[in-house]
């Protein structure tokens, strides 16, 4: 029987709390994980960068081996701390003990309407003083104005956590006029779709990861790998992801925003 909704939970440890729920287990990294997790080491794939990209190996996995053989209606993709839920569970206490009740199961009624089901926005607004003057001093040299809640803009926060300059740089490696819109999107925009989840009809699915990976090799080329380490860069190409895929999939679907939690373990 075809499945409305398929999701994988991507994580690099094991999780038995959810070994009984809707999700489909894939692992990622060098931890050994049960049988049943699907693995990204195998036939066409990307494991040895999974330091630099976190889960997107497995996601380029899915797309080179599994993708082309999707039967669900939806395909999504959480990950270990992060979870879709329900509409209705927005304002409830969710835990380990009863996550089961409130994880996404099936498509809303309205999907039909859509091709693409997106994380709820974060606010970068609220971003103290202190860390400006601490991370984003070159920012505020540059333009003063970025004191006003207007003007912390996710193009801000990147060049505060991850590396001044380096979205820019990573922009300019686009096509326009995708250059200019993503270009535009992060000076103007406070807040974004984040943690690299979607969910979406396979055959948009693809088209993203076609665009995504084409971009980030090209970052490749630009950034390497021996320099980056530790938060700020550590992950890089995840980081430039998560930001595309807010832009991405505003500007090439209709999407709809969801409900996600977050669950430490």
């Amino acid at each position: 029987m075809k499945k409305k909704l398929k999701i994988f939970c991507i994580t690099n440890k094991e999780l038995p709390f959810l070994h009984n729920t809707n999700l489909t287990m894939a692992a990622v990294g060098k931890n050994k994980l049960p049988e049943n997790y699907l693995r990204c080491d195998n036939f066409q794939n990307i494991q040895y960068k999974e330091k630099y990209y976190s889960e997107l190996t497995f996601h380029y996995w899915y797309w080179k081996n599994l993708l082309n053989k999707e039967e669900s209606d939806w395909v999504g993709f959480s990950q270990k701390r992060r979870f879709w839920i329900q509409s209705s569970s927005l304002s409830c206490i969710i835990d380990q003990s009863n996550i089961n009740e409130h994880l996404l199961k099936e498509p809303d009624v309205d999907w039909k309407n859509y091709e693409s089901i997106i994380c709820n926005p974060i606010n970068l607004t609220n971003v103290k003083l202190s860390k400006i003057l601490k991370r984003g001093l070159k920012n505020l040299i540059k333009d003063p104005s970025i004191l006003l809640k207007s003007k912390k803009t996710i193009k801000l926060h990147f060049d505060m956590h991850h590396g001044y300059g380096i979205l820019l740089k990573a922009i300019n490696l686009l096509e326009d006029p995708e250059k200019t819109e993503f270009q535009k999107y992060v000076d103007s925009n406070c807040n974004f779709n984040p943690h690299i989840m979607f969910i979406a009809r396979p055959q948009i699915a693809a088209k993203w990861f076609e665009s995504l990976f084409h971009w980030l090799f090209k970052c490749e080329e630009l950034f390497g790998f021996d320099n980056l380490k530790n938060y700020e860069t550590g992950r890089l190409y995840a980081y430039l992801a998560e930001r595309y895929l807010s832009f991405w999939f505003k500007k090439n679907t209709k999407f709809k925003e969801n409900p996600w939690t977050f669950l430490d373990n």
